[in-house]
């Protein structure tokens, strides 16, 4: 076979295998937006309270956080393809059992079993992506799959109101199935093996970061939910103090889950903080956005997700555009420039009062998607061009378990902060869209909401400046030396 027909096989499967994987990030992205519009619905439905149905969100959360480090680990040992591929499959099951299930505990359990396959999911698109692009034209991949991520989260939004109302809240899981078996059966053709890497499983740091995360979690929601106490104060301390431990077992690990030396690598370390400092900053600041359209405009879920679409669209547009230019220009100027588009977004939501322009709103939501179109794919790609090669799967479950820890923040700082200025379970309703402030509570909730912008414009700033600070990156991997480096040993 001559090299002009290696190269265009290979350009074909790179194209197949961007399309399953823009796929997974939409099928998940959809998931995600439409089960938050579906809450009120289904907390009725199975006769259930918002604080258990809530967990449908937030367990999806913290199995993704614990298990795509780990995840990450298993596809390099066993190969990315498998378990891609296999994550695939069992998202698709527990998307059909959550169509199924009857009752508010169930739901959440099969969700969970959703969350194993999503971890799987993630924790090696990542590394696929870097298998089957060299470094010149990595960032150009990931705009695609951050097109896929924004594409799913406003269909999510658009479709999400209207299945729940017209064919009900099961069919927005039903709607996974379909998707998923198409993307399962591509993903067997198209994905290219990876080559294995000789390694094992971290089981004690596994347990330490799960035990941690767990204990935090659910001491931090209660927190959010029903105030301070000392059940969750205490269970809060406990998670946080257990990191200790934790660094101490990957230190000494001779497989190790976190490979702590890895952080050596200055952009590497700079990126990964960057993905925890946006997803803690810029989803607090969203999550208020929709607390203050629904709790002080009275919208309804629907409405006020809409009003934040024409953002999506505009990242959608530009993302693989963004992307392209990241592989020129390297990641610091685009994902620097736009976290601090986000920050700047808060400053305009500053402006917000009770009777407002909803176009303030829609300003806003824009600015912030020129920003996330610059920053996922640039951040992204400096992630993995920066990863060691043998360390692809554990970088890539590491970044989404960083974003995951970040976005559960985001929600305890949005509800804790607005809460201050009115009462707690009303901030939980409102958030939920299934209460309106009315009154002084509508003055009393702006002063809260402004605080809690002001609070995720801070760490966005903060987040600003360091990923200004992780210096320039070179990338001159050639696409042959790439694909010699990344050949499968045999094929699978």
């Amino acid at each position: 076979m001559s090299n002009g027909t290696v190269q265009v096989d290979r350009e074909e499967g790179s194209a197949g295998t961007l399309l399953v994987l823009v796929l997974g990030t939409l099928m998940v992205a959809v998931d995600t937006t439409v089960v938050l519009l579906a809450l009120p619905t289904i907390t009725e439905d199975l006769h259930s309270s918002l604080s258990v149905i809530i967990w449908t969100l937030l367990i999806y959360l913290l199995i993704t956080s614990i298990l795509a480090t780990q995840l990450g680990r298993v596809g390099d040992i066993f190969g990315r393809k498998k378990i891609y591929n296999a994550g695939f499959a069992v998202f698709t099951v527990g998307s059909a059992l959550s169509g199924f299930s009857p009752s508010a505990l169930s739901l959440i359990a099969f969700r969970a079993v959703q969350a194993f396959g999503g971890a799987m999911m993630i924790s090696t698109s990542g590394a696929i992506v870097a298998d089957n692009f060299p470094r010149q034209t990595r960032g150009r991949a990931f705009g695609y799959t951050s097109l896929g991520w924004n594409v799913g989260a406003t269909l999510g939004i658009v479709l999400g109101g209207v299945i729940t109302t017209f064919l009900g809240w099961r069919y927005i899981f039903y709607l996974n199935v379909p998707i998923g078996l198409v993307a399962v059966a591509l993903g067997v053709r198209k994905i290219r093996p990876s080559a294995k890497v000789e390694s094992k499983l971290d089981l004690p740091g596994l347990i330490l970061l799960g035990v941690s995360l767990a204990l935090f979690t659910y001491g931090a929601i209660d927190f959010a939910s029903n105030g301070p106490d000392y059940a969750n104060i205490t269970l809060i301390a406990v998670g946080l103090v257990l990191l200790g431990p934790l660094v101490y077992v990957e230190r000494v690990s001779r497989h190790p889950m976190i490979d702590f030396s890895a952080f050596k690598e200055r952009v590497l370390a700079y990126a990964l903080t960057s993905t925890f400092m946006q997803s803690t900053g810029y989803l607090a600041i969203v999550f208020m956005v929709i607390m203050y359209l629904q709790g002080i405009r009275g919208l309804n879920p629907l409405d006020a997700s809409l009003i934040l679409v024409p953002g999506y669209v505009l990242s959608s547009l530009i993302s693989p555009f963004m992307g392209r230019l990241s592989d020129k220009v390297g990641s610091r100027l685009l994902a620097t420039v736009g976290m601090g588009l986000m920050a700047a977004s808060a400053g305009i939501y500053l402006s917000l009062g009770i009777g407002s322009s909803y176009y303030v709103v829609i300003a806003a939501s824009l600015v912030a998607g020129v920003g996330s179109s610059m920053f996922y794919p640039a951040n992204n790609s400096a992630i993995m061009a920066n990863a060691p090669i043998k360390q692809y799967g554990s970088i890539s479950g590491l970044a989404r378990t960083l974003g995951n820890v970040g976005t559960l923040i985001s929600y305890v700082i949005a509800i804790t902060v607005a809460s201050a200025a009115v009462p707690r379970y009303v901030a939980f309703e409102a958030f939920l869209g299934t209460s309106n402030l009315i009154g002084g509570l509508s003055q009393s909730f702006l002063v809260g909401m402004r605080s809690a912008f002001l609070a995720g414009a801070a760490i966005l700033v903060v987040g600003t400046v360091l990923s200004a600070m992780r210096g320039k990156e070179v990338r001159q991997a050639s696409a042959a030396s790439y694909h010699s480096l990344n050949e499968p040993s045999s094929p699978k």
